[in-house]
């Protein structure tokens, strides 16, 4: 058996788990929103149309944030469409995903699932086809208690208190040429700049994003986030990053290193940005927020929008299921967003339910958790206090993509309060176990809480609707402490939680 060693010390500190670490993605795509959180018809359903089955899983997947409505579907959106009596909204083409929305569920119904849920809003805003105006009213409707247009406005629909909506994204994906409304790197920086300094005037406490790449792939990747907070340094709080190029093409080894691409791109964005503040004599630092990341098998046929004449409501798009192996991906990629917990300070798992997510519904039927729901909810579960930064000794693995990486990649995080410690860790290795010993003698730790791995014999096992129990994260045995030293043995293809107490 490989055998890998690690050394944990709690002086060895990264900064705080962030709980905005563990946000998620709602947007007017697919049956994210109708069928999904959404139908009234469902006998789930409550009085506002919410279905109870899905808030239940949300609420147990630990999610903190969610980022609304779009996603390229914003770069076209009116919210005013979505606001008022429901049978007088008009139904608008959605040219970013090919489809109709009816609007029936707008910016109050989105606002009352975010209560329900218990989750904090994150707003966007078109910045497409529309801009500083419509920022501004937009602002204006969720955040001014009262005595202005917009504001009234929300309060005769039946919201009186104001919705204080803190996090606002600054449009989306602005790089991209698939985005209605693309722009140059200086357009978008100019127009964002502007959308800031206004929204500041009516609210000088937001926090505001700045759209960063869609992926490390793009030709501007750190050109544009230069240029972009050449313009908006001094305006923003954060910049986004997004990042889907995770999937098995047949090649696993180099899919389960998917991390290694995270870890790039967030590292590459932190020292653009610090560029930016030393160039323009900045005292504050600009951070980043993760607002889309999952795996995505893009080029599967649910990932193609409909085409011609047809433009349907809530079709079926981007409904990948999960198998074993990206649930481990999943967890890794958390792991890589915690052990940079110094510069991510948001990020959102894109999407919650249907849409690339964790979460799945039938149209008047079952909900059930994916693979990745799993590594997710433990993780947001578990994970307190601060962020340690490991000393690990393993074996290589060799892949195509990312040449040789490490065999067990983990991170760990320790609660000063209460003493305990979790430890979150995937074996990458294909075919081999690992036997993983760990010196936490400087945490004090002196018995084991909890182990539990998700793995597989077969790891293309998906769930469904039928079975999504059948391979669920399991006790791990093997996970021994004495004398300091932490001994676990870790499956390939594999993601584990090991939790410990003083």
């Amino acid at each position: 058996m490989l055998t890998a060693s690690v050394v944990l010390d709690r002086a060895f500190v990264v900064g705080p788990v962030r709980p905005r670490t563990f946000g998620t993605f709602v947007e007017h795509l697919g049956r994210s929103v109708y069928t999904g959180i959404y139908e009234p018809d469902h006998p789930a359903a409550d009085e506002d149309g919410l279905r109870t089955d899905v808030l239940d899983l949300v609420r147990e997947l630990g999610t903190t944030t969610v980022r609304y409505p779009g996603g390229n579907f914003v770069s076209g959106y009116r919210w005013e469409d979505g606001v008022g009596p429901v049978e007088q909204r008009p139904a608008r083409l959605d040219l970013a995903w090919h489809s109709t929305d009816p609007n029936t569920f707008g910016v109050d119904e989105f606002m009352a699932w975010a209560a329900k849920a218990g989750v904090e809003p994150m707003m966007a805003i078109n910045l497409g086809t529309r801009g500083v105006q419509e920022a501004i009213d937009l602002l204006e409707y969720c955040n001014v208690p009262g005595g202005s247009y917009h504001a009234d406005l929300r309060r005769s629909n039946g919201s009186a208190d104001p919705y204080r909506i803190k996090m606002w994204c600054l449009g989306n994906e602005m790089d991209g040429p698939w985005q209605i409304g693309h722009k140059t790197a200086e357009e978008y920086g100019r127009v964002a700049a502007e959308a800031a300094r206004a929204m500041r005037m009516i609210d000088p406490d937001l926090e505001l994003v700045a759209c960063g790449s869609s992926n490390s792939r793009m030709p501007t990747f750190g050109e544009w986030e230069a240029t972009v907070l050449q313009e908006t340094y001094e305006h923003v709080d954060l910049i986004s990053a997004h990042a889907y190029y995770y999937e098995d093409d047949g090649d696993l080894s180099s899919f389960l290193a998917s991390a290694t691409d995270m870890d790039y791109f967030v590292d590459s964005v932190a020292a653009t940005a610090d560029y930016v503040r030393a160039a323009r004599k900045q005292s504050k630092r600009i951070h980043i927020s993760f607002d889309e990341w999952n795996v995505w098998y893009q080029g599967r046929a649910e990932s193609r929008p409909p085409s011609g004449d047809d433009w349907p409501v809530a079709p079926v798009l981007l409904e990948d299921k999960y198998n074993v192996a990206d649930a481990v991906v999943v967890g890794n990629l958390l792991i890589s967003l915690l052990r940079h917990t110094d510069r991510v300070h948001a990020a959102s798992l894109a999407q919650l339910v249907n849409v690339i997510a964790p979460i799945m519904t039938e149209p008047g039927g079952r909900a059930w958790r994916q693979t990745t729901f799993h590594p997710f909810a433990l993780t947001a579960r578990h994970a307190k206090g601060e962020v340690l930064r490991p000393a690990v000794s393993a074996p290589r693995v060799e892949t195509t993509r990312f040449g040789d990486v490490p065999a067990v990649d983990l991170v760990a995080t320790r609660d000063e309060e209460t003493g305990e410690a979790a430890l979150f860790v995937v074996n990458r290795s294909v075919s081999e176990p690992i036997d993983l010993s760990v010196d936490v003698r400087s945490l004090g730790s002196e018995r084991v809480l909890e182990a539990t791995t998700l793995s597989n014999p077969d790891h293309t096992w998906q769930a469904d609707a039928d079975d999504a129990t059948s391979v669920l994260p399991r006790t791990n045995e093997s996970a021994t402490l004495s004398d300091g030293a932490l001994s676990v043995e870790l499956p390939p293809v594999s993601w584990s939680m090991v939790r410990l107490s003083s």
